[in-house]
């Protein structure tokens, strides 16, 4: 697969498997990064890293004429931290300008990318209960669920100009190297682990694997545009997510974290990130036969430990 995509964002979780992916693919792949000192990293030789700002165009638009597609997954991570007023003002501007910039780039460019796939993720629609969820539903309410939706209007501008567009909103990412895992599995290895809250609210995970194939597979489906949930075909609730987890662990998930102690802790972040649910289902992914590599959450556990294990 000769061509250009470019990645925004490129250094984070995500944006790392992605690369790495595209790049092993035959793609030509151009990472936009705002930490200079990563692009003297060599874990991803075959991902050609460039500075930008995060808000303009600048020193990365010329990569965008004629370029196949741009993934846009630049934003503040929203599990660093406490959310201050400064905290949540950061998630919002850098997701805002990001797209922004990406606007830019493609109006610029003579000939625009065939696509764009714009990140989102599946805050969107708030704490939902136990509706089940598909890309027509509402937006819901919220810090998380306003990001989101100021976050895909910002980019709209560019199926405006002819280029396809595809908004992916992501569920809980399960990989070992990013995420929420990443936190919480050292835990567990010391005996420690349990469920926030009551576990009663629904967790829509998904794999890292099947993220990144989800959105090759949208860049590839010249017909697929819109929304997708990027989200496993079985949510579960969290006490069972945190059960089954203990369980491939071989460790109890007996250390229950009050709400209301996580509520002192962490605050607002607390209830729109560990205490919240939704049950988000895939089914643009299915209607238009994406297939999962790890439908099943214990498979795709199992995965991810084995990765662990082996590596820390």
């Amino acid at each position: 697969m000769d061509k250009r995509v470019i990645i925004t964002g490129a250094t984070g979780f995500i944006g790392q498997e992605l690369g790495r992916h595209l790049a092993e693919a035959g793609c030509e792949v151009i990472g936009l990064t705002r930490s200079a000192e990563k692009n003297q990293r060599t874990e991803r030789p075959r991902v050609k890293l460039v500075p930008w700002d995060g808000c303009t165009a600048q020193g990365w638009a010329d990569y965008a004429d004629g370029a196949y597609a741009i993934v846009n997954l630049a934003g503040e991570n929203v599990g660093s931290g406490r959310w201050t007023k400064q905290k949540k003002t950061r998630i919002l501007d850098s997701r805002l300008n990001a797209a922004q910039a990406v606007v830019e780039a493609v109006k610029l460019a003579r000939q625009k990318p065939q696509v764009v796939i714009q990140a989102s993720a599946i805050g969107y629609y708030g704490d939902s209960g136990d509706q089940s969820l598909d890309e027509e539903s509402p937006a819901g309410s919220g810090f998380l669920a306003d990001v989101c939706r100021q976050w895909e209007r910002a980019i709209k501008a560019v199926a405006d100009m002819g280029v396809r567009l595809g908004v992916v909103r992501i569920g809980v990412v399960l990989g070992a190297e990013g995420g929420m895992l990443k936190q919480v599995l050292p835990i567990y290895r010391k005996f420690l682990g349990g469920c926030p809250g009551s576990g009663s609210n629904w967790m829509s995970w998904i794999h890292i694997q099947d993220v990144v194939g989800a959105v090759k597979f949208l860049m590839e489906k010249s017909d697929a545009h819109g929304a997708f949930n990027l989200t496993a075909p079985q949510p579960v609730v969290a006490k069972e997510f945190y059960q089954l987890l203990g369980s491939v662990m071989h460790r109890p998930a007996l250390v229950p974290v009050p709400a209301f102690a996580l509520k002192m802790l962490l605050g607002e972040m607390a209830q729109d990130l560990l205490l919240a649910g939704q049950r988000a289902l895939p089914e643009k992914l299915l209607d238009n036969d994406y297939k999962f590599q790890f439908p099943q959450l214990k498979s795709a556990l199992q995965s991810v430990l084995k990765y662990f294990f082996d590596h820390y």
